[in-house]
């Protein structure tokens, strides 16, 4: 057993447990020696991709999806609760040597593991594009390499003292973050947002948002249920660290997004059957895609789109509802939000641009607060009257009838 997975063996035999000391305790272990009940195996990452992983790497990992999908060439990707390292790995080989991958995790025996491979996969790959960063992955402006290397030669023996260490810890996360605001293009994580303890979760969702650049995404693989866990679910401190006890529900997984300020937030992936049923509950593995970007003022460019279907109406994460075939009134942000092709709403709607393009510096502020048709006039020009008549033989070719 490592010296971490001792010390904490040690210390939650004699204290009463904690969400957090157990998650520590067990992922301890785990890097040590595997655990395969710790979360469901996944089977679907390309094989040839984990070729030039370790096995050690590939035995010690714990996850429930595989976001690694949705990653590509160029890409920044962070990974949340990076454990072994094999998403991380995984990532490095799909961004290639344009793209960088980060790994965030704060525990310390997992950090070994991961780490101690960092030059091997470099030769493997040729390049290296990984660094791992300690941070709870609900703070990951603090990097806690850096505070506790601050520690060592300002060691806390007072009240004064802590408000040092605190004021430092405030400094690193202005000047010094372990990720920095808007410096990832995709969040990726594999069953680790249900090991956060309750009241720091909403903090979680605001910490994905912040590291994103504007057009980034989310992809979360996670354990929900599909009703709220028991309160003797609760408080079994070993469901705790079991990918149980902190589920999210299904429902309210894809509001936190929403809450956090993401749009476009989908269900990519949904096991049919529950990895594990208690008392009645189902748990199984959720992937989650959201985007961020919906930020900023909406401008008048007299812009419309029209929603193709196939649903009679559409309602967007900002309220504003589509009816199908209808000419709708967007703002430029919304405009481009929709008919964006790399974005979530790809393919579903119709872009309509003005004749006479509104310069970005000109337009005015547009009310979205209220869903209004467009008038063609307002697109078209309101003096438009051009007619144009097209030769029925040149239309519909070889004399058909049109």
């Amino acid at each position: 057993m490592s010296g971490d997975a001792a010390r904490l063996a040690e210390e939650s035999a004699t204290a009463t447990p904690t969400i957090e000391g157990e998650v520590l305790r067990r992922y301890a272990g785990a890097a040590d020696q595997a655990e395969a009940a710790l979360c469901c195996a996944v089977d679907g990452y390309d094989k040839s991709l984990l070729e030039k992983l370790p096995q050690e790497i590939i035995e010690k990992d714990y996850g429930c999806g595989d976001p690694s999908q949705w990653v590509g060439p160029g890409d920044v990707a962070l990974d949340l609760g990076s454990g072994s390292g094999k998403i991380c790995y995984v990532l490095s080989q799909k961004v290639g040597c344009e793209g960088k991958v980060i790994g965030v995790d704060f525990n310390d025996a997992m950090l070994e593991l991961s780490r101690k491979y960092q030059d091997e996969m470099a030769a493997r790959i040729g390049y290296g594009n990984v660094r791992f960063v300690k941070a709870k992955i609900q703070d990951m402006g603090l990097d806690l390499d850096r505070a506790g290397a601050w520690l060592k030669t300002h060691p806390v023996t007072g009240i004064e003292r802590l408000a040092a260490f605190e004021a430092e810890c405030d400094r690193l996360r202005d000047e010094d973050p372990g990720v920095a605001d808007e410096s990832v293009d995709v969040v990726v994580s594999n069953c680790v947002l249900n090991l956060v303890k309750a009241a720091d979760k909403k903090r979680l969702f605001l910490e994905i948002h912040r590291v994103l650049r504007r057009g980034g995404r989310a992809v979360i693989s996670d354990i929900v249920c599909d009703e709220d866990p028991t309160e003797a679910i609760l408080s079994d401190p070993k469901l705790w660290s079991g990918c149980i006890s902190g589920a999210f529900r299904e429902d309210r997984f894809l509001e936190a997004f929403e809450e956090a300020g993401f749009y476009g937030v989908e269900i990519v992936s949904r096991a049919a059957a529950p990895w594990q049923v208690l008392d009645g509950i189902e748990f199984r593995s959720l992937t989650v895609r959201a985007f961020k970007g919906k930020e900023g003022p909406c401008l008048e460019r007299n812009q419309a789109v029209v929603y193709r279907g196939p649903f009679k109406k559409a309602l967007d994460d900002d309220g504003h509802s589509y009816h199908r075939g209808r000419r709708i009134a967007v703002c430029d942000k919304t405009f481009r939000l929709l008919t964006d092709a790399a974005g979530p709403y790809a393919g579903r709607f119709e872009a309509i641009e003005p004749n006479t393009e509104v310069p970005l510096d000109g337009a005015m502020p547009f009310d979205c607060n209220n869903t209004t048709a467009r008038d063609p006039r307002v697109t078209k020009g309101q003096h438009y009257s051009e007619t144009r008549l097209i030769d029925g033989d040149a239309c519909c070719g070889d004399g058909a009838c049109c």
